[in-house]
């Protein structure tokens, strides 16, 4: 499409529905033009999957199927609109838990069928970094460092929909770090913002490793840390050592934070960057917040840290992502499916 014809389609307002399952959040929501939210419904599954100490993919695939019409409903409702006002209809495709991604993937084409409405497929990490949008509207370029439960990189987003890759994990993801070491400490699920929670309680007096690997690299290592966390519990325990369980969590939450942060300003230098987005379910962490915070006034960047709401999953982070997309005419037909491993 011609940058003209986009031109005339960003005058006309757009209305997008977005769905998001990827997980254990059933979530829709209504986003007009990419950035004004009308609703955004979220239906969580913490309770049932805490008495597990994780999520379960079958039991939240069997949650969502039982949610996902009466969420878009309430999120139509709220917005004050029918599926007739909707312009597009926009899904997480993946990554994500395949059973679950099915169901707002069947929900989505489904609906764009009945009504002929142009479908869009979203990546979901596209989804958190376009959660930022929905409070301040951010052009490329840009780096953004996304930390959650699977996914730990550095991005630099060129344009829209144009993503290079920096950095990412070798290993554990931060936020799957965070959980292991929470189910150590017999923290509740989900485990990172129990950490967050106690860390703030505690010293960090523990000198936890952190891995920063070759000399400039960009990508994380965390399975060393997580270890270093567990062999430090065991040989207290076996020497009879009474531990300070909020001393364990601020060290071990001090060493993500340094490793996370160091990344991040050398990956800023790297490319000349001096717009951060962070995003992501760990960009809640307060200890990150902060400590972005004083480094990017030291260095005079341009932070943007979604509020608490938005790094979290949810549907209108999709109907964001969606918009640029719905611009390029950037449709997918009836063949969408969904993909658990699905590169940005």
């Amino acid at each position: 499409m011609s940058n003209k014809s986009i031109a005339n389609k960003q005058h006309n307002s757009v209305t997008i529905l977005g769905i998001e399952t990827s997980c254990d959040e059933t979530s829709a929501a209504v986003v007009v033009n990419g950035t004004e939210e009308l609703s955004n419904v979220i239906s969580s599954q913490i309770e049932i999957h805490r008495r597990y100490g994780g999520v379960v993919p079958e039991v939240a695939s069997r949650r969502h199927i039982e949610n996902i019409l009466y969420v878009i409903d309430e999120a139509l409702e709220k917005a004050g609109k029918a599926l007739d006002d909707i312009d597009a209809i926009a899904v997480t495709r993946g990554p994500g838990l395949v059973g679950a991604l099915l169901v707002g993937v069947s929900a989505a084409k489904a609906i764009a069928f009945a009504k002929n409405k142009p479908l869009i497929g979203v990546h979901h990490i596209a989804g958190h970094i376009y959660a930022n949008q929905l409070i301040t509207e951010v052009q490329p370029p840009y780096l953004s460092l996304i930390v959650s439960g699977g996914h730990t990189e550095l991005v630099l987003v060129k344009a829209d929909g144009q993503y290079e890759i920096l950095g990412q994990t070798l290993d554990d993801a931060v936020g799957e770090a965070f959980d292991k070491v929470a189910r150590t400490l017999e923290l509740p699920y989900p485990g990172g913002p129990q950490i967050d929670k106690l860390a703030q309680q505690g010293s960090t007096s523990i000198d936890f490793p952190r891995a920063w690997l070759e000399e400039g690299s960009l990508n994380f290592s965390f399975s060393g840390l997580k270890s270093a966390v567990l062999n430090y519990l065991n040989q207290s325990k076996q020497k009879g050592i009474t531990i300070a369980p909020a001393d364990v969590a601020a060290s071990f939450q001090a060493a993500v934070v340094d490793v996370l942060v160091g990344k991040t300003k050398l990956a800023m230098e790297h490319t000349g960057m001096n717009k951060l987005i962070v995003a992501g379910g760990v960009a809640a962490n307060s200890g990150l917040r902060q400590a972005l915070q004083e480094t990017a006034k030291e260095q005079d960047w341009q932070l943007h840290i979604p509020p608490i709401l938005y790094c979290t999953d949810n549907a209108a982070m999709i109907a964001a992502a969606a918009y640029p997309l719905y611009l390029k005419d950037d449709f997918a037909d009836m063949s969408l499916n969904a993909t658990a491993y699905l590169p940005l």
